[in-house]
């Protein structure tokens, strides 16, 4: 049995959520929640999935810097998470989004890149977030 998928099927789904979804943005603690699922289910997807399960984790700690919910954190982390962002939603890559298979290969090896690059940052903050650390202590952060 074939499942089809399509355009507007996807559209019926998303708009499907709407509702819901404008009604947990008025609830910060729910989309911090949601985040953290997200990480979850991103693990599960092969091969790709360790690194982008902590796209949330990382929107998170950008998010939580520019608002100064967290700014023990050097600026160079967020610059370099902030540039790998950018990188990723501009038109210019290295392999473009539209080959198939490989398009996508160059955003996610440069997104791991800065990833680990910043990852102790990013263990940091998560334990900030999920309350296991207090800010003070988080403060052995790399310049």
């Amino acid at each position: 049995m074939a499942v089809e998928f399509s355009a507007e099927k996807a559209k019926a789904i998303l708009d499907g959520g709407m509702a819901k979804a404008q009604e947990m943005m008025k609830d910060p603690s729910k989309i911090d929640d949601l985040l953290k699922q997200l990480e979850v289910k991103l693990k599960d997807i092969p091969y790709a999935g360790s690194t982008l399960a902590r796209v949330p984790l990382t929107v998170s700690l950008v998010k939580a810097y520019i608002t100064k919910q967290y700014t023990v954190v050097s600026p160079k982390v967020i610059a370099t998470l902030v540039s790998a962002f950018i990188y990723l939603v501009a038109n210019k890559d290295l392999i473009p989004d539209h080959v198939p298979v490989v398009g996508h290969l160059d955003d996610i090896a440069v997104l791991a890149i800065a990833l680990k690059f910043v990852d102790p940052e990013l263990q940091a903050f998560e334990a900030f977030r999920d309350g296991n650390v207090v800010v003070a202590e988080a403060e052995g952060q790399t310049e």
